[in-house]
């Protein structure tokens, strides 16, 4: 599964290698809330068709508009940046919420050449940054950058693209492929483990390979760092534990198993015992696993867990230097 940007960026490229002429739209920044963070990727080919998005629906029938009429190409500077909601009158008309504003890029001739190389360091887990000047629409990929993912000054923005938030899941019965279907649509690569056979027999998820490891094995293989999520939803201990005893050692910025509040309390107490987990790290364990909102089903509680992966993903302060550190 493709994180959205490198999904903009590879449809970007092929609609360049089919000779036709496309804007790529960069989010620079925005003022109060909003769906799409700085560096967020869209791309709109000369005849209006869309991919991605840089408002969730708010400013790009505009774009489309103004693009699709084709006075965008080959006219002024092949990178301009527009502006919207910065009277009253913008944010009613582009239903933007009171007090928001947004401002775009737009590249009108992007490299084909240059993008296929940063998707091919991409898709070998690499991090590459590229970085577009204002004056010119130059941009040019570099391995070293500015803090952060994504920085802007007076003459051009650069935005790191990298590997994706990881997601290891421990079972793969209902839950575990729902859970699996939800997290491939939030930028996670899914892997899935289960060593029972009779969980094994039917799965057809695309995107989310299944591991007949046992549990252990597999997440000390997996190279978990802090951008890796480890959920067991076995609800068996013997597989769930021994997960958790070694995920709960290592980086990963969220580590979390299905059971109840006296189900987890038994647990900590069974990997201090038996494995020897300190209190710090059984800490970091969230269990029972998601967000409190009255889920019941496998399905509301793989939501529960989605969002709890989203929150603790958005806070985490790790974020950046990890994906930074995956580049060195």
């Amino acid at each position: 599964m493709r994180g959205n940007d490198e999904t903009v960026l590879a449809q970007t490229l092929d609609w360049l290698r089919q000779g036709r002429r496309v804007a790529l739209l960069t989010v620079l920044g925005t003022y109060g809330a909003s769906p799409r963070p700085p560096g967020a990727l869209a791309a709109i080919r000369d005849d209006g068709m869309i991919c991605g998005s840089v408002s969730g629906g708010c400013v790009e029938d505009d774009l489309r508009r103004e693009i699709a009429d084709g006075g965008v190409f080959g006219a002024g500077p092949a990178a301009w940046v527009r502006s919207f909601g910065v009277s009253v009158e913008e944010r009613q008309r582009y239903r933007l919420p009171c007090g928001n504003s947004l401002r775009v890029a737009v590249e009108t001739a992007p490299d084909p050449a240059q993008l296929a190389q940063l998707l091919e360091a991409v898709g070998a887990q690499r991090c590459l940054w590229r970085r577009v000047a204002f004056a010119d629409g130059a941009a040019r990929l570099t391995v070293d950058g500015p803090e952060g993912v994504f920085a802007e000054d007076a003459d051009g923005f650069s935005v790191l693209h990298g590997p994706h938030w990881r997601l290891l899941i421990i079972g793969a019965a209902e839950l575990g492929r729902y859970l699996a279907q939800i997290a491939l649509t939030l930028d996670y690569a899914v892997t899935v483990c289960e060593p029972r056979e009779e969980y094994r027999q039917d799965w057809r998820l695309a995107g989310a390979p299944l591991s007949a490891e046992m549990p252990d094995d597999l997440v000390l293989a997996f190279g978990c760092d802090e951008r890796t999520a480890v959920v067991a939803v076995t609800h068996d201990p013997k597989l769930d534990d021994l997960a958790l005893m070694e995920a709960l050692r290592l980086p990963c910025h969220y580590v979390g198993a299905l059971g109840s509040v006296t189900t987890t309390l038994k647990r900590k107490a069974r990997l201090a015992e038996h494995f020897g987990l300190t209190p710090a790290q059984l800490d970091r364990l969230h269990g029972p696993v998601g967000l409190a909102i009255g889920s019941r089903t496998p399905a509301e509680i793989a939501v529960s867990i989605a969002a709890d992966l989203i929150a603790c993903r958005s806070v985490s302060r790790a974020g950046a230097a990890a994906m930074r550190q995956a580049c060195a």
